[in-house]
């Protein structure tokens, strides 16, 4: 798939068939977010692929908004330095896990942002870590995902050279 294409599609999913994430997807995706830049190449991040389906289940029930975690094949979860860019950083590193995901036809869903820190004995996160997000990862559930974009028209946020000035 074409970036902008996956960009122009991707949606957020959160029912996912029991079907097991392939691996050699598992990779790419993970890959992926290896692979983002961040500021001064810091790469203040770490990433948790959980497949365990009990392991699931909890993270399902301590991320209030993302109890579809449990019953998603695959979760990844995000875990950040606190040093300065670290948010900036892995929330690119998020995209690029979800645009990598979505070509290869996996859905996915964030889920929190802070708020997590009951994540962190269940993953044996040290101190000095902060959980960012918790990535569901699935098939999904509906054969073509349903839902459209409701974006504001490009004129309402693009200007030209200064504010107010229309990108026409």
């Amino acid at each position: 798939m074409e970036v902008f294409d996956a960009v122009r599609t991707v949606l957020a999913v959160r029912a996912y068939k029991k079907r097991p994430v392939p691996p050699d997807v598992i990779r790419r995706i993970v890959e992926a977010a290896r692979l983002t830049a961040s500021a001064r190449n810091r790469q203040p991040w770490h990433f948790i692929v959980v497949e365990d389906p009990a392991t699931l289940t909890s993270l399902g029930s301590l991320a209030k908004t993302g109890p579809y975690v449990a019953e998603a094949p695959l979760a990844i979860v995000v875990v950040i330095e606190k040093t300065d860019f670290a948010v900036s950083d892995a929330s690119r590193a998020i995209q690029s896990m979800v645009l990598t995901a979505w070509s290869q036809g996996v859905a996915s869903n964030w889920v929190g942002f802070f708020g997590l820190d009951a994540v962190k004995p269940l993953l044996s996160l040290p101190a000095q870590l902060d959980v960012l997000a918790v990535i569901a990862f699935g098939y999904p559930m509906a054969a073509k995902p349903r839902g459209k974009k409701k974006r504001k028209a490009l004129g309402e946020v693009v200007h030209r050279e200064r504010f107010g000035i229309p990108f026409a």
